[in-house]
């Protein structure tokens, strides 16, 4: 008996020590056992969609639509060490190798002829340009023209079968209207953001000479600019300019430049070579009572004009300093940015109505602009 003890715990000594061993090396072994008591986890599964139309709310049909049409710009630049060819420099310093700038944004086809929108501020100063689209193609970019007054710029690049955007209409949009960003922030890859329009001309910024912004809160990061802003049918409505950011990363305001004005700019530079905006000479400023009292006119809307440049096409049409401009063409005018953007709208050589109060008087003059110069006159709208 005592023999059949001490076999029976030798045999157990064994198995176990066994076990420990395969729980060591093949812990799957004794975990998969068809043996083993252990319960799985129940868990509750979809049935596979059958159904090709997209989930209620998805945005899928407007992205797929645009998102081959927004490309990824990559520039460089050479930058020059200052004296770094001087013998002095040369003897403490040595040999120093000028460094390569490489600066991100992005772009939007819009021609199947290779014309791509995007901004100033991307490839200004650039000695290369290089486009990436979405289907892996590479090509170098030329400027065909820029326009910093409204920080645009139009590229061209050689490639057949080139995916193109359809423009919308941003003059329909209203405030919390759905938009979509499209871009390439850090260089991560093309990334899509959702939002609403957060407010409509957008101005006093400082950003732009003209100004008239699309403000969205959809996410816009370093790398987004020059991309789309689309709406909900996959349109463009605007091009992606700039953000209001204390940390350099998105902070919920976003400005978009309207495709109107982007249009614009892309006929003027392709047929003419140039943006044509229009110009009267003169020196506008905010209406305020002490203005008011001091030129001696009762107004109380509108922008007054504090200075006329002599021989200008204001001059030609009798507009004075102290005259507060009300309408063009029929138009109202509330502030200086305003009056602004309709002047510069204006067709040189086309005579405009303008309607204006002098005193107790309100006149309508004919004004006939002149083209507006290269390098205006700071005081000078």
């Amino acid at each position: 008996m005592k023999r059949f003890w001490l076999l029976f715990a030798q045999t157990v000594t064994v198995c176990v020590a066994l076990y420990f061993v395969v729980a060591t090396l093949q812990p799957g072994w004794v975990r998969q056992a068809p043996w083993s008591s252990g319960v799985g986890v129940a868990l509750l599964e979809a049935p596979p969609s059958t159904s090709t139309a997209p989930p209620t709310g998805s945005f899928r049909a407007a992205v797929h639509k645009a998102l081959p049409a927004v490309v990824s710009i990559t520039t460089s630049k050479a930058v020059r060490i200052p004296r770094a060819n001087d013998p002095w420099f040369r003897f403490f310093f040595g040999d120093v190798p000028n460094q390569t700038q490489i600066g991100l944004g992005s772009g939007v086809i819009v021609s199947a002829t290779g014309y791509i929108l995007t901004n100033n501020h991307v490839v200004e100063g650039a000695d290369e340009i290089d486009v990436s689209l979405m289907d892996g193609r590479r090509s170098r970019a030329r400027v065909v023209g820029t326009d910093p007054d409204t920080d645009l710029a139009v590229l061209k690049i050689d490639l057949d079968k080139l995916p193109v955007i359809v423009l919308g209409h941003s003059d329909s949009l209203d405030v919390g209207d759905q938009v979509l960003a499209i871009g390439n922030p850090f260089g991560v890859g093309q990334t899509v953001t959702g939002g609403i329009v957060s407010a409509l001309g957008r101005n006093q910024l400082g950003i732009n000479t003209f100004e008239n912004f699309i403000q969205t809160d959809a996410a816009i990061n370093p790398g987004n600019s020059g991309g789309a802003l689309i709406d909900v049918q996959g349109n463009l409505v605007g091009i992606n300019t700039a953000i209001y950011s204390r940390s350099g990363g998105s902070m919920g305001i976003g400005f978009a430049i309207p495709v109107a004005t982007a249009r614009q700019v892309l006929e003027g530079i392709v047929k003419e070579g140039q943006v044509t905006r229009g110009w009267i000479g003169v020196e506008p400023n905010e209406l305020s009572p002490e203005l008011a009292e001091t030129f001696g006119v009762r107004a109380n809307r509108g922008v007054i004009i504090t200075g006329v440049l002599q021989g200008g096409p204001a001059a030609r049409a009798g507009i004075r300093p102290g005259d507060v401009i009300l309408q063009v063409d029929g138009k109202p005018v509330s502030h200086v940015p305003e009056l602004l953007n309709m002047v510069a709208a204006l067709k040189p050589g086309a005579p405009s109505t303008f309607a204006v109060q002098r005193g107790d008087e309100t006149l309508e003059l004919k004004v006939v602009p002149d083209l507006r110069p290269r390098m205006p006159r700071p005081a000078l709208r």
